[in-house]
């Protein structure tokens, strides 16, 4: 299987700061687990590493990084703990979109602190309405994940007319004055997110704080006044949708190095004293298993090549190449939990044993699985839409 931390992008010191801190993130996985959510700790040794900046625009001390410096810090991060993984992606994944608000909103998250960080949950089940100089926007959003650690939130929101038909679909940005966190998060997987739910009774949202997917699909956004690069011009479609798979081809990361640890030289009692390793089955099976990680991983590689090139020449990203991304992403999410399951039921009754690692990212895995953007059948769906000539609805591809 090829290693994780190969990248040699303009970042490698942040990469190689995220991979020394893998021992100890290790080590509080089932401290994650068991809290909940991710230490503070842990946090404040990722945003000392410049994590959370891979993705900040430059006009506001961001590294404004190459997407792929991102994704393989966050595919190192979940290899040692799932949850941690998932919160560091998600976290880290806003201050691109954030890039993309009115400079105004900009200024009013980073002006103070350039290390302001947002959770969000873009599930539109909250109520928003036009109103003089903005919205009102009310109700409870789900799934918030490393809310607990953000000061801002990004609220998906259908945003309804007079006639209570839908008129637009906007993500709005509130502080946290405006919400509140309500504690569910009780789960089989993840556990460690703190995923938790955002309450908003009434709130007054300004217009600048409001962002229409209409110019998100379009890639059109007025942030790319003040942010111009071509990392601010590739796909929503692509930059988010890949955050919420990269954590899971992590978590499959995690479950290969662990089972192949154990493995190596564990003795198969049922069957005269064999060693694992030794099994020509045992050795199909690992091998399955790299090659479907190495597809995952270097389909994203080509994927996030073939995005900055069209952007940094300036050029209109082709529908394929969109629809292409968008079924390799959820392609990529399958095969991490196929590795996954596969390591899993090859790994003997041990690995049933709480507090074990395999166990955690098989939970994981699945758990991330259940996300909306790795639904499978719509993003491939899409693919075949395009590849027999059909029309795609421009909002389908975000």
């Amino acid at each position: 299987m090829a290693e994780i931390g190969a990248y040699a992008g303009p970042e490698p010191t942040v990469v190689a700061a995220v991979s020394d801190l893998l021992p100890v993130l290790r080590q509080r996985a089932q401290e994650t687990e068991d809290n909940r959510d991710v230490p503070a700790d842990s946090v404040k040794a990722l945003t000392e590493t410049g994590f959370f900046r891979l993705l900040q625009p430059a006009s506001y001390g961001g590294l404004e990084a190459d997407p792929m410096a991102f994704f393989t810090a966050v595919r190192m991060i979940a290899s040692a703990c799932g949850s941690t993984g998932w919160v560091a992606s998600v976290l880290g994944v806003h201050p691109w979109q954030l890039a993309l608000f009115p400079v105004r909103a900009q200024e009013e998250v980073w002006g103070a602190d350039p290390g302001t960080r947002m959770s969000s949950s873009y599930a539109p089940t909250g109520r928003a309405r036009a109103v003089a100089g903005g919205y009102q926007l009310a109700g409870r959003w789900s799934f918030s994940s490393g809310a607990a650690h953000a000061t801002w939130v990004l609220l998906g929101g259908i945003v309804l007319g007079d006639d209570n038909k839908p008129v637009d679909f906007c993500t709005f940005l509130l502080p946290a004055s405006d919400y509140t966190v309500d504690d569910v998060w009780d789960t089989v997987g993840l556990r460690g997110t703190g995923s938790n739910d955002i309450v908003v009774e009434d709130a007054f949202v300004p217009a600048h704080r409001a962002l229409s997917f209409n110019d998100v699909t379009r890639l059109a956004c007025p942030g790319q006044e003040r942010n111009p690069g071509p990392l601010y011009r590739i796909p929503y479609g692509s930059v988010f949708t890949y955050a919420i798979t990269t954590p899971v081809i992590g978590m499959a990361t995690g479950a290969y190095e662990a089972h192949v640890a154990y493995q190596r030289d564990r003795v198969r009692a049922a069957y005269a004293g064999e060693k694992a390793g030794d099994d020509p089955f045992g050795q199909v099976h690992v091998a399955e298993a790299a090659s479907l990680l190495d597809g995952a991983w270097l389909a994203l590689e080509r994927n996030m090549a073939e995005l900055m090139a069209h952007a940094c020449a300036g050029q209109k990203l082709p529908i394929p190449l969109r629809l292409r991304v968008r079924r390799d992403q959820v392609t990529g999410t399958a095969q991490a939990v196929r590795v996954v399951d596969l390591l899993f039921e090859n790994s003997g009754g041990r690995a049933l044993k709480a507090g074990t690692p395999l166990q955690r990212f098989w939970r994981d895995a699945h758990a991330g699985r259940l996300h909306a953007i790795n639904d499978p059948e719509r993003a491939l769906s899409m693919f075949g839409r395009g590849e027999f000539g059909r029309d795609v609805p421009p909002g389908a591809m975000l």
